[in-house]
């Protein structure tokens, strides 16, 4: 094959404003496209942990196997191969005799790792490997300064970026990428071929996510053209329960099978049609602490993951491993805690307002080692992102970048602020449901009835506090 160039995706597993894939149709008269189930990504992480879990993977197999069958609807497909990329797409490239390997550039250090091994492969054969930028909003290569000088405060680098900075326009979706001849495909594993156990359905579970660019799109209009949600997102963003409190675009995002400027588009769009307002400008917003935390991630490498952070400060290195299990379970003694907890760990999702506090009683309540929580979202999370997981992290620990390094939550007082009738805590903890509201978040005050009737309905107490909760003083 004369003119070929292999297109490998990776975090961009879209037909709809893909750079990558536009760029190679423009330069060569066939394109291959590629993607590798990197065999580490299914490992475990330093704690123990499975790096990607099953609820995670599970929908990572449907984002792949419908960027498959989008590109057979156009006339190519999708080879999908299990293995280390550097090594997988170097034999593509020398078996079909490529002339260059096409892909979105990473930022963060083992997916750069496997990048720079690829080069050097690839450069025995004479083969380029060539990047494109495309999981953010605003472009790397308009910043306005070198990412050494970025902002160490998000409002500082948003004001300078809204004014000095514009969205680029989204590449068209291609019409047609012609076949290569002769390609063996392959098939899409199976969660037990990754090594994992494919994850129960829980029927409290109100976000049914499911993988891939198809299922993005579709719920962008949901949000904005069907429902005009996005209108109101200001006011519902901080919900707890419910599918559509929040955009919950954050799960396709993440693996980029929806484009953030996509998301631009549309909103400028709908403001044009329909109406501008707040909301529809803090989704935007939203999606610059996204692209904040990506350049953060490149401004001060693998300091996002040390234990003192990218401000160099102590944390508690604590990693008691029962203690830990209390949080990881939803079994503190902590109803609010305890309920974001157990969504996270069956449904593979959580609310924003949910990620700061279960955050914020790990590091400052419990008094445990924050990298614990980082490491369990980056298994658990359906929308892990690794630069705004950790970035969050730290930012909640007041290792990172939040301007305040000494920000607390009073849990009792959040959670009856954003759930006054508890009606969160006892859809996922059950045995409160015939508490009082004014209790229900703090059981550990229950009446000698109330504990009584706790015992007889689940058969034990609710479980003790594995904190002090006299700091938690709020007013009804």
């Amino acid at each position: 094959m004369p003119n070929l160039i292999i297109v490998w995706f990776r975090n961009d597993l879209r037909l709809h404003d893909n750079e990558v894939l536009h760029e190679a149709l423009q330069n060569a008269t066939h394109v291959l496209p590629v993607y590798c189930f990197d065999t580490r990504q299914f490992g475990t992480t330093a704690f123990g942990f499975p790096k990607t879990g099953a609820i995670r993977a599970k929908f990572l197999l449907e984002t792949v196997r419908d960027l498959k069958l989008n590109l057979q609807d156009i006339g190519s497909d999708l080879v999908i191969k299990i293995g280390k990329p550097e090594e997988i797409v170097f034999a593509l490239a020398k078996h079909h005799k490529a002339k260059a390997v096409y892909c979105q550039q990473e930022a963060t250090d083992e997916e750069m790792l496997v990048e720079e091994q690829l080069e050097r492969n690839l450069d025995t054969i004479g083969v380029g490997l060539k990047y494109f930028w495309g999981h953010t909003l605003y472009h790397y290569d308009d910043l306005p300064f070198e990412i050494d000088q970025l902002p160490d405060i998000f409002t500082t680098f948003r004001k300078q970026i809204e004014e000095k900075c514009t969205v680029r326009a989204t590449f068209p979706t291609p019409q047609q990428v012609p076949i290569v001849n002769g390609i063996q495909a392959g098939s899409l594993p199976t969660l037990p071929e990754l090594g994992l156990t494919p994850p129960a359905t829980d029927p409290r579970t109100h976000t049914h996510f499911k993988g891939g660019e198809t299922q993005a799109l579709l719920r962008l209009k949901h949000y904005l053209w069907e429902t005009n949600l996005i209108a109101h997102y200001k006011e519902t963003r901080n919900g707890l329960l419910g599918t559509d409190y929040s955009s919950k675009f954050s799960a396709w995002l993440a693996n980029g099978s929806l484009s953030p400027r996509q998301i631009y588009h549309s909103i400028k769009q709908y403001e044009t049609e329909q109406t501008a307002n707040e909301s529809t400008y803090w989704l935007v917003f939203e999606l610059i602490w996204r692209d904040y935390f990506r350049y953060v991630a490149m401004k001060y490498g693998n300091d996002i993951f040390r234990q003192s952070g990218i401000m160099q400060r102590p944390t508690p290195k604590n990693t008691d491993t029962t203690a830990f299990e209390h949080w990881k379970n939803g079994t503190t003694g902590i109803p609010f805690i305890d309920a974001n907890m157990r969504e996270l760990l069956h449904s593979g999702y959580m609310s924003n307002r949910g990620r700061q506090n279960v955050g914020s009683f790990l590091v400052k309540d419990m008094q445990l080692n924050w990298l614990l929580g980082a490491q369990w979202f980056e298994s658990q999370l359906i929308d892990y992102d690794v630069c705004s997981n950790y970035g969050n992290w730290q930012y909640v620990a007041g290792i990172g970048n939040d301007p305040r390094p000494d920000r607390y939550f009073n849990i009792i007082k959040q959670a009856y602020q954003y759930d006054p009738q508890g009606t969160y805590v006892k859809h996922w903890c059950p045995e409160l449901q015939q508490l009082p509201s004014a209790r229900i978040h703090e059981p550990y005050k229950l009446t000698d009835a109330e504990q009584k009737y706790l015992r007889l309905n689940i058969g034990k107490d609710y479980p003790k506090p594995c904190v002090d909760t006299q700091k938690w003083k709020v007013k009804k």
